[in-house]
């Protein structure tokens, strides 16, 4: 399934039960974080960044956990994201 998200992000589930969410908006852990205005992805056709930030969860609500604790990560290349998104996608069922 694919989701669209006030125009800063989407999040993508999988067969296998888990969710992954990848953000780019003010608020996110991006390059657009100290971005004040938080209604600015939604007032331009295009929004862009550089980096993003992601996460992931099970159909449990169990989230994925980066090994420090974290349940997000932020300021993401493409690449990273991409990688990100395999993983999780290859995970065993839930």
């Amino acid at each position: 399934m694919f989701q669209s998200v006030c125009n800063k992000g989407f999040t993508l589930s999988f067969t296998n039960g888990w969710t992954v969410s990848v953000q780019w908006g003010p608020g996110n852990y991006c390059e657009h974080r100290s971005v004040s205005d938080l209604e600015a992805p939604s007032l331009v056709s295009t929004w862009e960044s550089t980096t993003a930030e992601v996460a992931a969860w099970d159909k449990d609500n169990v989230w994925h956990n980066f090994g420090d604790g974290d349940e997000v990560k932020g300021y993401m290349t493409s690449n990273e994201v991409l990688d990100f998104i395999n993983m999780i996608a290859s995970k065993k069922s839930v």
